[in-house]
């Protein structure tokens, strides 16, 4: 896999995810999602069901690594990851059971074929631009006509490292092939983009008029302009808590808006979050049972609220600011996103770009 930390690291991490006390009989949850979405979703389980729950936090590629490291000892009995190409390496690494057809009848769109998670919601990318400074008439219908933009020379906004970008760069790779895309990072880096490290002080730059556009996911708008937290785990506790304090800095009033691109574009393209549960479980209905829980109308709704990412159950309703679920459903293109797990080609072309 190619985005685990040191040998090192990998080791203490699994120092402190075996040796973390607490009862045998705990459901533990790896999570590559962030304490502010998990811990409220785990005391309602708590609470609604009387069970104790532990949740570890990390990277996917972190928790990843310790699973792999940990093998038939692993404490884990849930892999809630916030990408699909790391549960495609769960599957291909034989970590997920299959799931019983009362967990996966529950969400309309995003199954996989396997059937060894369940997708949990969605997110989606879009253009982010400055409404002071870009009439969005001006924008192209495809994301890949982006570099023709010369008059944002300096005043473009990505982020290569990041793992939802790397994802859309790959959907690329996979759908248009590996020339193409070669030649659209080269025509995206001769505008000189400024990269950041991650998402929310892109957006805090956008609104500042430091930059006139950025390539995101949605919901980073929606938490400027809305408020609510990152779905995504981020680093250690501390930076965790950083997060959770910057949902409360809300500016409602930011010449921020997000810019969609034609119908089926790969601009606009879905990324899911979803669970499995280890093979290596003892408590293997404990935890399909979670999952259930993931997938009710209670967490649905939540998630929404919370973090703005969309529903994958029917009929969940979103915040009046968002657009309809069926609307960014239906913008986004038909791709096979378990495809998403093919990473490694897309790293080897970033960094013959420099970017990484």
């Amino acid at each position: 896999m190619n985005r685990l930390l040191s040998a090192s690291l990998v080791f203490v991490l699994v120092a402190s995810l075996v040796g973390c006390g607490g009862e045998s009989d705990d459901l533990v949850i790896y999570s590559g999602r962030s304490k502010a979405l998990v811990d409220s979703l785990v005391t309602m389980y708590e609470e609604e069901e009387d069970v104790s729950v532990r949740v570890k936090y990390g990277s996917d590629a972190q928790l990843l690594a310790a699973l792999q490291e940990e093998g038939s000892q692993s404490p884990a009995d849930v892999f809630w990851a916030n990408t699909t190409g790391a549960l495609g390496n769960a599957v291909d690494n034989d970590l997920l059971a299959e799931l019983p057809s009362s967990v996966t009848e529950k969400p309309q769109r995003f199954l996989p074929s396997n059937q060894r998670w369940t997708p949990v919601t969605t997110r989606f990318r879009v253009l982010a631009y400055n409404s002071d400074t870009v009439n969005p008439d001006d924008l192209p219908d495809t994301v890949k006509n982006l570099p023709r933009l010369q008059d944002v020379e300096g005043r473009m906004g990505w982020t290569p490292a990041y793992s939802s970008f790397q994802d859309f760069v790959t959907a690329m790779r996979v759908s248009e092939g590996t020339d193409t895309t070669r030649a659209w990072l080269r025509g995206m880096k001769d505008l000189n983009p400024k990269s950041y490290t991650s998402n929310t002080p892109m957006i805090r730059a956008l609104a500042a008029g430091e930059i006139d556009m950025a390539l995101t996911n949605h919901y980073y708008v929606l938490r400027l302009k809305h408020g609510g937290a990152e779905g995504e785990y981020e680093g250690d506790e501390e930076e965790e808590e950083e997060h959770e304090e910057e949902e409360e800095d809300v500016q409602d009033s930011a010449p921020v808006e997000t810019y969609r691109f034609a119908e089926g574009d790969l601009g606009n393209l879905a990324l899911v979050t979803g669970a499995g549960v280890l093979q290596t479980s003892n408590q293997s209905e404990e935890a399909q049972q979670f999952l259930q829980f993931l997938l009710s109308e209670t967490a649905q709704s939540y998630a929404a609220n919370r973090v703005n990412e969309y529903p994958v159950v029917s009929g969940t309703e979103v915040p009046n600011y968002m657009v309809p679920v069926d609307s960014a459903l239906a913008l986004s293109p038909e791709f096979d996103f378990q495809r998403l797990q093919e990473m490694d080609p897309t790293l080897d072309l970033l960094r013959d770009a420099g970017l990484l």
